[in-house]
């Protein structure tokens, strides 16, 4: 019997969806894509009751296995997840030392580097979520403490953030990161952060970088004026069909 792909729930557009979208096309392991509208209640939203059934957590992603019936949310346990069952030691050592490394990384993102999306590209993009401007200021300086965090430590005597060679911690940190780029939206100045900036430019030497950013590039510079809702929407479905393109070239 033929095994079935595992299913990605959420949309190109979300950080923590890019993150593990990246690592299977990378892997080049097939799967398949089921587009989840955050936040929404409606069929097809994170909030739907039939969504929350899978995800109690209503966020995204979550991967779904069909054929183990394994259903598993945040994307940080499933980057280890997949890495752990299909022995994808090169991201994710066996070393424990090593792993150790990347697992300081994953933790350490969420209330640091993750800032990025609250305080820089929500508010352009979620009017909706009507985030305070003293939340956003936090956000915006937690942030630029946790670039100047990687440029100075992390990134000052290393290629990638967990050592000698690409990890999960760089796939999860650049989905964050490299969003704000010039090319892509164009909403943070990265000039004071010369190991960064290295860094970027080695992570978009990755292959399949392009594909899984082609939401981002879709969607350009949001800097001087936020992009509607079907700029937005037209933008995830191109990225949708850049990964489906991708997929459909493993076989």
């Amino acid at each position: 019997m033929t095994a079935q792909p595992p299913l990605l729930y959420g949309i190109p557009f979300s950080q923590p969806v890019r993150a593990v979208m990246w690592l299977l096309l990378y892997k080049r392991m097939p799967f398949r894509m089921v587009p989840i509208s955050p936040g929404s209640k409606s069929d097809g939203g994170s909030r739907s009751p039939a969504y929350l059934e899978k995800n109690p957590g209503g966020t995204i992603p979550t991967l779904e296995e069909p054929d183990t019936g394994l259903v598993l949310g945040e994307a940080h346990a499933i980057l280890c997840y997949l890495s752990n069952r299909h022995g994808w030691d090169d991201v994710y050592p066996a070393d424990p030392g090593q792993r150790a490394r990347v697992d300081w990384y994953l933790h350490y993102h969420h209330r640091n580097v993750r800032e990025a999306s609250v305080g820089l590209v929500a508010p352009k993009i979620r009017k909706d979520l009507n985030i305070p401007e003293v939340i956003q200021q936090a956000a915006r300086s937690g942030f630029a403490r946790a670039l100047r965090a990687l440029d100075t430590g992390w990134l000052a005597g290393s290629s990638w953030l967990a050592g000698d060679r690409l990890s999960l911690a760089d796939f999860a940190a650049y989905v964050e990161i490299g969003q704000l780029q010039p090319e892509f939206t164009n909403l943070f100045d990265f000039e004071p952060y010369p190991n960064v900036r290295r860094w970027l430019a080695r992570m978009k030497q990755v292959d399949a970088h392009d594909d899984a950013h082609a939401v981002l590039a879709a969607l350009g510079d949001i800097s001087a004026e936020a992009p509607s809702m079907e700029a937005i929407k037209d933008a995830n479905v191109r990225g949708l069909a850049v990964v489906k393109q991708r997929v459909a070239g493993f076989a």
